[in-house]
C-alpha cells in the first residue's frame, strides 16, 4: 500500500480509502450484516488501508458506530473522515430522497459532538460538508467555525463532500478557491472525468493551498469491475437505478476501446480505471465501492505505484474528449 498527504495537512492516507456507506445501507443491492462490516474494515486495516471515510447520514450513525467498534483502542492508527449537513435529527429519510439540510455554525457544533460519540473519540480527523449547496459553501461564518474547530483539536481539518449526482462545478470551484479546506469529494473515473479535471486544474492554480481530492465511485456504479453491463436489473433500493440503460450500454462498447491500453499492461479493466485515477497527482485517496473481503484484496494490491504514462494518460483523455468516437447521448 502506498500512501500520500492528504492536501496541505501532514496526514498520511493510503491511496486506497474504506467508504463505508456499503456497510449501512443496501443501496448497492447488497446488505451486509454487522459481523462481517468488521470484518471487513479489519481486513482493510491489515492490507494498509488506513483511511476510512463515513458520514453521519449513512445509517442514521450505523457505519460511525462500526468503526469504533472495528477499530476500539486503535483510534491512533486510523484515520476517520466524517461527514455533517443533514437534519437526521429532526427528519425520516424515505427511499433516497433527500431530507433537510442545516449548514449552520449551531447545528454543526451538534452534529459533530453527536459524530464523536458514536465514533467514541475526540477528534475527527477530516470533517466534511456533505452535500453543500452554495448557499452553505459563502456562509463564511461556518468556516469561521470550522477554521475555530481545527484550533481547538475537535477536528484536524475540514473539507467539502460534493454530491449527491455527479457535478456541481460551482460549488467545488469557490470551495477550492475561498476557503481553507484540505480535501474536495467528487465522483470521478475513467469514464466521467468531468467536473473532475476542472477541478485538478484549480487545485494547480492554488497551489499554495494545496487541497486534495477524495475520488467517489471510481468504479462508474459497477460498469468499470463487471458488476454491471447492459442486461444487469437492479434492486428497486439500489440506487443505481438512475444510470439509463443507454449510458450503460454505450460504456460497455466504451471499455472494448480502452481494453488495449490495459492488455499493454497486463491489467483488466478495474486495474486500468483505478491506476489511472491514481495517476494524478492531484488525487489524494481513492474510496472504491466495497461490498466483500475479496474487493478489499482486490483493490489494495492496485495501490503499488504502478501507474500510467504521461502519454497513456493523454491518450485516454483524448480518448475521453472524443467521447470514444460516439455520438452524445441526450441527457
Amino acid at each position: 500500500m502506498k500512501y500520500r498527504n492528504l492536501g496541505n495537512t501532514e496526514i498520511q492516507v493510503s491511496e486506497i480509502g474504506f467508504g463505508t456507506w456499503t456497510l449501512a445501507l443496501d443501496w448497492w443491492g447488497k446488505k451486509l450484516e454487522e459481523e462481517e462490516s468488521i470484518k471487513m474494515l479489519k481486513r482493510a486495516y491489515d492490507l494498509g488501508i488506513n483511511f476510512f471515510e463515513t458520514a453521519d447520514m449513512y445509517g442514521k450513525g450505523k457505519s460511525e458506530k462500526l468503526l469504533a467498534k472495528a477499530f476500539k483502542d486503535m483510534r491512533n492508527e486510523v484515520i476517520y473522515s466524517t461527514k455533517w449537513g443533514y437534519d437526521m435529527y429532526g427528519a425520516n429519510q424515505i427511499g433516497h430522497g433527500e431530507i433537510p439540510q442545516k449548514h449552520n455554525p449551531e447545528f454543526l457544533d451538534y452534529a459533530l459532538s453527536e459524530s464523536l460519540n458514536r465514533l467514541e473519540t475526540d477528534f475527527v480527523d477530516v470533517y466534511s460538508l456533505h452535500n453543500p449547496k452554495m448557499d452553505a459553501i459563502q456562509n463564511n461564518a461556518l468556516f469561521d467555525r470550522l477554521d475555530e474547530l481545527v484550533k481547538t483539536g475537535k477536528i484536524k481539518s475540514h473539507g467539502v463532500a460534493l454530491g449527491p449526482a455527479i457535478g456541481w462545478e460551482k460549488e467545488g470551484l469557490y470551495a477550492i478557491e475561498n476557503r481553507n479546506i484540505v480535501c474536495l469529494q467528487t465522483v470521478y473515473n475513467i469514464l466521467e472525468q468531468d467536473p473532475g479535471r476542472v477541478f485538478f486544474n484549480a487545485v494547480n492554480k492554488n497551489s499554495s493551498k494545496s487541497v486534495g481530492i477524495m475520488v467517489r465511485v471510481p468504479d462508474a456504479s459497477g460498469v468499470l469491475t463487471g458488476k454491471v453491463n447492459e442486461h444487469t436489473v437492479f434492486d428497486k433500493n439500489d440506487h443505481r437505478n438512475n444510470r439509463k440503460r443507454e449510458w450503460i450500454i454505450q460504456a460497455m462498447k466504451k471499455i472494448e476501446k480502452l481494453k488495449p491500453i490495459a492488455d499493454s499492461h497486463g491489467w483488466n479493466i478495474t486495474e486500468l480505471s483505478m491506476k489511472y485515477i491514481l495517476s494524478q497527482k492531484e488525487i489524494s485517496v481513492l474510496l472504491p465501492t466495497v461490498t466483500s473481503l475479496e474487493e478489499i484484496d482486490l483493490f489494495a494490491q492496485i495501490s503499488d505505484g504502478n501507474y500510467l504514462s504521461a502519454d497513456e494518460k493523454t491518450q485516454i483523455e483524448r480518448m475521453y474528449e472524443n467521447n470514444f468516437d460516439m455520438p452524445k447521448l441526450i441527457a
